[in-house]
Order: C-alpha cells, then structure tokens, then sequence
C-alpha cells in the first residue's frame, strides 16, 4: 500500500513558452479532504488535469497510489467534476447518469439504485425527467457532483464544486464528502472561497503557479501568525513577492 494517495515531485507546466506551474511538491494522505486553494488563474485547475491524466506534466513525476500517471488503469479510479459541466444537454438528468453509469461498466438493478441514490443527494429527484438545457447552473454542477460518484472512486477529483449551489445543499454535500472521506475515499477539491478551504483536512495555497504553504488548515495560520485563513494566504502572499522582487 502507497503511504500517500498522491506524490507530485518537481511539477513544471508549461502552456507554450508560458509557464503556468513551477516546482509543484505535493503530498496527499490516503483518505480525507484535500484542498487547492487559490485565486482564479493560479493554477489549480491546471493541478487536477495533471492529477487525473487529462495532461502530461512538461517535467516532474506525478504518482497516484504509487504508480506513475497518466495511466488508463488508474484513471479508472478516478471521478472527476471539471470546472465546465461535461453533459448532454439533450438528455434528462437521470438519463446523463444512465449513459455515465454504462461508461463505467454499471448496469441493471445496481446502476438504477445507485443513481437513485445520487439524485436523491443532489436535491435533483424531482427534476430528473427535465431535460437538462433547462437546469440553471446550480443543477448543472450538482449533476456533474453525482456523474463523478457514480463509480464509487478511490480518488475524487472535485474542481469548484459548489459554484451556483446554496448554503444548505452546499452542507449536504460537504457532509457526503465528509462521509466519503472517513470510509477511505481521497477528496481533492479546488476552491477560492476561505470558508470552504478551512473544511479541508489538508491545504495547499497556490498563487502564480508557485505553492505559498502547505498542511493543515490549523498549521498554516500558525505558520504564518496569522489569525486567520485569509491573513494567512495575504501574508505569504507578500512573502512570495518579495522573495521574487529581491
């Protein structure tokens, strides 16, 4: 058994002659929530295409449950949301499940009660004969959320989850990640929004393709003295720019 889910080493992402990750050094226990978080534009998108096969690192070495990525064996165990709804715009919602569940090598009996199971989590029962050019944004990302879950993955990839959704589903569904979690899933989450990263068990700041400071929510206001989450990344933030200036 791997003694992390996932180990980047020396991560470089080049776009052209634009570099949009530099040294990239991550860690990521087995088990728990995992949180990237960073403004628009520094990155963490990037992370969780290299993490989950979508792209190739220009340099460095990515390891998902200590084997090498990208792998097609291992993406299989992967669920990912993107930022963008990946879905069929034609088709109800039960149906997206119905055609992903089949992508996933899930049919009959079991694939009905599964993705009866996502719907009810994702507050979209009622809508799941609606043809999904009519879902506001909102239920478009909670249908992306249960297309990701449908496979039970080792490893679940969520890029700004919870864009669009209100507060009381967007605790429901924290409480389902927290759930997963505890039973032995690996959560990655990308986010802006403080309050969401200090739910994670573990962070990473990210700014201008550089990591600012890693641990647990805890640990990096104390590493910074700082009192919150949000001094926090301003504090290393100005470290950084100085660092880079000087």
């Amino acid at each position: 058994m791997a003694a992390n889910c996932l180990e980047l080493h020396g991560v470089d992402m080049f776009f052209g002659k634009k570099q949009v990750l530099k040294n990239i050094n991550l860690s990521v226990p087995i088990g728990g929530i995992y949180g990237l978080l960073g403004p628009s534009g520094c990155g963490k998108t990037t992370t969780v295409k290299i993490i989950a096969g979508i792209l190739e690192a220009t340099a460095g070495e990515v390891k998902l449950l200590g084997k090498q990525m990208p792998s097609l064996e291992l993406m299989a165990q992967i669920g990912y949301e993107s930022q963008s709804d990946a879905l069929y715009s034609s088709l109800s919602g039960e149906e997206n499940l119905e055609f992903f569940a089949a992508l996933y090598g899930l049919a009959g009996q079991a694939a009905q009660e599964r993705i009866k199971q996502l719907l009810a989590l994702v507050n979209l029962t009622d809508e799941k004969n609606k043809p999904v050019a009519f879902y506001s944004g909102g239920m478009k990302r909670r249908l992306s959320l249960a297309a990701a879950l449908l496979h039970s993955p080792s490893v679940l990839i969520l890029d700004e989850p919870t864009v669009g959704i209100d507060p009381v589903l967007r605790k429901q569904i924290w409480d389902e990640l927290y759930a997963l979690a505890a039973q032995g899933t690996t959560v990655l989450v990308t986010t802006h929004v403080m309050d969401e990263a200090a739910r994670c068990h573990h962070l990473a700041m990210l700014r201008e393709g550089r990591l600012l400071a890693v641990g647990t929510p805890l640990e990096i206001i104390e590493q910074s003295g700082a009192k919150t989450l949000e001094e926090a990344f301003l504090l290393f933030s100005s470290k950084e720019e100085a660092a880079n200036e000087s």
